[in-house]
């Protein structure tokens, strides 16, 4: 990409993503909210570009839609849990844990969207990062094994967030 495009549009694949959530939300297609929509999408990326110095390179967008389709996945699933969990085990036998993950991950955006992913996960709540970044702190509603929901968030998301953003 040569600097005169990279100033221009300091991410493409914002631009993209911004121009075609503002005609979604329009509800009426036409020629002119695709070009506002395009305008947005320039200036918010290049107004906001100051704060994105150490933008990830590796990042691949193709993955990224299984990881979202796997994750939407999961938090229906978890929300049926959830559910038979609140409906049918008293107070008394919840078993919640504080669960530490150590992380493999070194990328702040990666890092982020796993903690995002846990918290939306019904059940499940990201609490904390460690100074260094090295794990995370997850409260988990109700649990037999805490290093079972380790081994589970380390093997389902964290490896594939790896691959996203290697």
């Amino acid at each position: 990409m040569s600097r005169a495009f990279q100033r221009l549009l300091p991410h493409p694949f914002l631009t993209v993503v911004l121009a075609i959530v503002w005609t979604l939300l329009q509800n009426d297609i036409s020629a002119g909210m695709v070009v506002f929509g395009l305008i947005l999408g320039i200036l918010i990326p290049l107004g906001t570009s100051i704060w994105w110095p150490d933008r990830p390179m590796g990042f691949r967008p193709g993955r990224m839609v299984i990881y979202s389709i796997i994750v939407l996945w999961d938090i229906i699933v978890a929300n049926l849990q959830v559910a038979w969990i609140v409906l049918t085990v008293p107070n008394a036998k919840l078993k919640p844990a504080w669960i530490v993950v150590p992380l493999d991950l070194r990328d702040p955006e990666a890092i982020t969207l796993l903690a995002g992913t846990i918290t939306l996960t019904p059940g499940t709540v990201s609490a904390d990062l460690s100074d260094e970044g090295h794990s995370l702190l997850v409260h988990v509603l109700h649990t037999d094994d805490p290093d079972a929901v380790r081994d589970e968030i380390k093997t389902r998301y964290e490896n594939r967030l790896e691959r996203i953003f290697a």
